[in-house]
């Protein structure tokens, strides 16, 4: 895969994923997000004290849990993937504008359509989200 991050669906606007570290096809990932400061959201969450929401961390977990799963070489990448449960979340931090983030995504398991990810968010050594997540996509019909 020339550009794993090509397998996301999301606009820059809506990418917390700038750079793959490391990729372990099919398996496992770690990327990174720089928290730049002009996002949209920041201006009211909060006004003042920008912080990263916590909601938005979970959803950089499923961007890189999808680019990992639909770079393994043995499966068709699935057609329209989507964020479809969260169990398990907990937000420990928070990131603020100028922060590096580290992201971490592992697939756990797959039947069929559904795929199981774990995955973690941390700032240095400073953890400050976690949480198994599904992905749900259509196999296509070739």
């Amino acid at each position: 895969m020339q550009d794993p991050l090509a397998a996301l669906p999301h606009g820059p606007e809506f990418r917390f994923v700038d750079a793959i570290e490391t990729l372990d096809p099919g398996k496992s990932a770690t990327a990174s997000y720089l928290v730049r400061g002009d996002e949209g959201f920041l201006a009211g969450h909060f006004p003042g004290n920008p912080l990263m929401p916590g909601v938005i961390l979970i959803e950089a977990i499923a961007q890189l849990g999808g680019v990992v799963a639909q770079s393994d070489p043995a499966i068709p990448p699935l057609e329209n993937l989507l964020l479809t449960g969260v169990r398990g979340a907990k937000i420990l931090g928070v990131a603020k504008p100028g922060e590096t983030l580290t992201l971490k995504a592992e697939v756990e398991g797959r039947l069929g359509g559904m795929i199981q990810v774990s995955g973690e968010v941390s700032v240095g050594d400073r953890p400050l989200a976690s949480a198994k997540i599904m992905l749900s996509g259509q196999e296509s019909a070739s």
